[in-house]
């Protein structure tokens, strides 16, 4: 990818995040979130909601194990 590319936002089912250039159509499974940008600010937008990178799964399983 050049550094005109042009970036977005992806989400999974499990809330993991992946950047994605925005003329490719997007994967099966991976939904966009809205947030489109230069690489480093769809970067720095991931980093700042994505405070835990445990899958959805995983962090409801715990949750339910300590409950």
């Amino acid at each position: 990818m050049d550094e005109n590319t042009r970036y977005q936002v992806l989400r999974n089912d499990e809330e993991q995040y992946s950047l994605w250039p925005v003329d490719i159509e997007v994967p099966g499974g991976w939904q966009p979130v809205g947030k489109e940008g230069t690489e480093a600010e769809c970067s720095a937008y991931v980093d700042e909601v994505w405070t835990d990178m445990r899958p959805k799964s995983l962090r409801e399983r715990m949750e339910n194990a300590g409950a």
